[in-house]
């Protein structure tokens, strides 16, 4: 807590700073930046991030690059109550916001990239390159995005060649052996038409040694490519086409034994490799149709997967088990919307959505003292369909004064059929193969929200209701224990949103209270040896978020973030003798806080630079508690990023720093087999990069 209040005591500090400065403002050059007149492309009504009633973080290109963000791990706790933990694999890739997230199984929190929704979250995890912009969208977002929206929405978008044309190029090294390179070539060679294509490597040697196994855990490396076509076709109708795939192979899972009473950590020593192979592809195929009246967006995108996962699932240099697990998957959506023009005194939106999940997985285990294995298939489809609307009344029922109402009906279907065989001395018996009963769901999504404008301060209140669907759990012992229910929310929020120094200072505020029935939550099977979801009676999560950001003032931006998060079990009751009621929720660290001050040298009449960039980020998270009981946990962290930047024209060279107090942390912790397992957090590095645009 001594960290926490440091920080907001250095955010109002900077904050003082700033508004001792304002009397001299009118003199001095300044950046044109008007931080509240940025659009929200997340929202389906494309409104203004100050009129926006919401809680939302939005990062451009620009502080992407500057806060050395290469993957969504990379923005935890930059986002005020976001975290991403970075742990195991690019499979390991929950995200929790305000404290909603699955470990395993389908997100609570919503991901589209470039149009294109991200339903299974071993997804989530890819290499960031050419992003214009990253949006946090907190809270249920269910009426406007259904299933799975229920902690907020993630939407990620790309450079475009109708905005931006040139060529970049850029190259990064670092320490443990870590090499970067993305080059792109952009360009619109008539009115009617623009292209891009863009190409990404990414090599790094590890930061975990294995001794047992004498070299590096988690050697990764990873290529991706996108491409961009844009054919506007006529005045009103245009077709755009956005193709990419990522292709990366992984050592991973560098989990070591702990010794809790001694605070002391092992080290990695486990007998058999283990990693995480995956390719991914994405295509978005986009209609729009403009008319003087309305909007006519029809937006069809798929997604393939293909992974393989495998690892010592003991963490010990015994052979006890090895599990290896590989899946393929196929995801069509298909969505239509059409609205009206904005700056009506009345704007309205209707959508229709469908979609069609199809996932095969098998699971082998092997159970090396029993001389046995195990094979577990499943082929597992989902379809689903929704029906939604908004309404907006502006100046309505008092000037000043905008109501915005939507609903959406969202229906749901899920088949699962399982094959299950066991091998024991080379003898196989099979011991099930069957098709499961269908689950149905049919899901109604309010919301409601206020929003009133006094002079350059806005206020807005919302409600909002969201859900994450049950289903099928892929691993399972007991037949009690083969499905899971859905889970429900109730989102009450109020905030405010303003600017100071003519629009140069940005400040967003909101308190949240979400009120959620039947928590999905993570549980080992009962050999240890898998993981499944089961329900909890009744969880509720409150707390507030406040940013700031600056336009340029005397050569400093600010950029500044605090969450705070308190999640509890308010029913959690397993048996007569074990009741976690009252107990803290798992992974939700309380306190997430970021500020990012940067300080630019304008050179003149130099033949080396034309400005010199300084800037340096501060992150604290935490606490974080590992388990119902909550025996265990990890203290609030901090660390610190620094990067200095060289500017010639076109050309500029960093040199960068991450935990440059080389914080000792466990990013992960677990029990197994009866022993506890942590994963550390990643050590200080170093490095430099040099981008080129042409």
């Amino acid at each position: 807590m001594r960290h926490i209040k440091y920080n907001i005591s250095a955010l109002c500090a900077a904050l003082c700073f700033v508004n001792l400065q304002a009397a001299d403002i009118k003199t001095e050059k300044l950046d044109t930046v008007n931080l509240n007149e940025i659009v929200v492309l997340a929202a389906r009504q494309h409104t203004q991030l100050k009129k926006l009633s919401g809680s939302v973080s939005l990062l451009s290109t620009h502080q992407i690059e500057t806060l050395g963000i290469q993957s969504l791990t990379d923005a935890t706790s930059t986002i005020a109550n976001f975290f991403m933990p970075d742990y195991g694999s690019k499979l390991t890739s929950p995200v929790y916001i305000r404290g909603i997230g699955s470990r395993i199984n389908s997100p609570s929190v919503g991901l589209y990239v470039d149009h294109v929704p991200y339903f299974e979250k071993a997804a989530f995890n890819f290499d960031f390159f050419d992003i214009s912009r990253l949006e946090v969208l907190r809270g249920p977002q269910g009426t406007e995005y259904g299933r799975n929206t229920m902690g907020g929405i993630i939407n990620i978008q790309t450079l475009s060649p109708l905005n931006y044309q040139g060529t970049n190029l850029n190259v990064q090294a670092g320490t443990y052996g870590s090499y970067l390179l993305n080059a792109a070539h952009y360009a619109k060679p008539n009115e009617r038409f623009a292209w891009s294509l863009a190409a990404n490597y990414r090599h790094n040697d590890g930061f975990y040694g294995n001794d047992f196994l004498n070299k590096q855990v988690d050697v990764l490396d990873s290529y991706g490519l996108r491409n961009r076509l844009i054919w506007m076709i006529n005045d009103r109708l245009s077709i755009e086409n956005i193709f990419s795939f990522e292709n990366s192979k992984q050592g991973g899972y560098p989990y070591a034994q702990y010794f809790s009473a001694k605070d002391s950590v092992a080290a990695i020593n486990y007998n058999q490799p283990s990693g995480y192979n995956r390719l991914l592809i994405s295509d978005a195929l986009l209609l729009k149709y403009n008319t003087e009246k309305f909007d006519l967006r029809a937006t069809t995108s798929y997604q393939h997967l293909n992974d393989k996962q495998f690892i010592d699932q003991d963490f010990s240099a015994d052979s006890l088990y090895f599990v290896v697990q590989n899946q393929h998957q196929n995801m069509l959506s298909q969505e239509l919307t059409i609205q009206s023009k904005p700056n009506k005194k009345y704007q309205w939106l209707f959508g229709a959505y469908g979609f069609v999940q199809q996932f095969y997985n098998d699971v082998n285990v092997d159970i090396y003292k029993q001389k046995s294995s195990t094979l577990k298939k499943y082929d597992h489809n989902i379809s689903g369909a929704a029906l939604f609307h908004q309404s907006t009344l502006q100046n309505f029922p008092v000037k000043n004064m905008n109501v915005s109402a939507g609903v959406r009906i969202d229906t749901e279907l899920d088949k699962m059929s399982y094959v299950f065989d066991r091998t024991v001395n080379q003898n196989s018996t099979n011991l099930a193969d069957t098709v499961y009963q269908p689950l149905a769901s049919l899901q109604i999504l309010p919301k409601i929200s206020v929003n009133y404008q006094m002079g350059n301060t806005n206020l807005y209140a919302l409600v909002s209701k969201g859900y994450k669907t049950g289903g099928f759990n892929s691993t399972f012992e007991r037949p009690e224990d083969l499905t899971f229910d859905p889970e429900f929310s109730w989102n009450y929020e109020l905030g405010v949103k303003t600017d100071l120094l003519n629009k140069k200072l940005y400040i967003e505020a909101s308190v949240f209270y979400i009120d959620w029935k039947n928590q999905q939550i993570y549980k080992s099977t009962p050999s240890g040896t898998g993981s499944m979801l089961k329900n909890a009676g009744r969880s509720e999560s409150k707390g507030f978020e406040l940013s700031m950001n600056s336009a340029q003032i005397y050569g400093f931006e600010l950029m500044s973030s605090y969450g705070f998060t308190s999640a509890k079990f308010l029913e959690n009751e397993l048996n007569a003798t074990v009741n976690y009621s009252g107990n803290y929720i798992p992974y939700v660290p309380r306190h997430t806080v970021a500020t990012q001050l940067r300080k630019t040298f304008d050179i003149e009449n130099s033949e080396l630079f034309n400005k010199i960039v300084f800037s340096a980020l501060y992150k604290g998270t935490g606490e974080i508690y590992w388990n119902e009981a909550n025996t265990a946990k990890q203290d609030f962290y901090n660390t610190l990023d620094a990067r200095i930047s060289f500017v010639r024209k076109n050309m500029q060279f960093d040199i960068w720093g991450s935990n440059l107090t080389a914080t000792r942390y466990n990013a992960f912790y677990f029990e197994a087999l009866g022993k506890q397992f942590v994963q550390t957090g990643k050590p200080l590095q170093a490095g430099v990069k040099l981008s080129l645009k042409f």
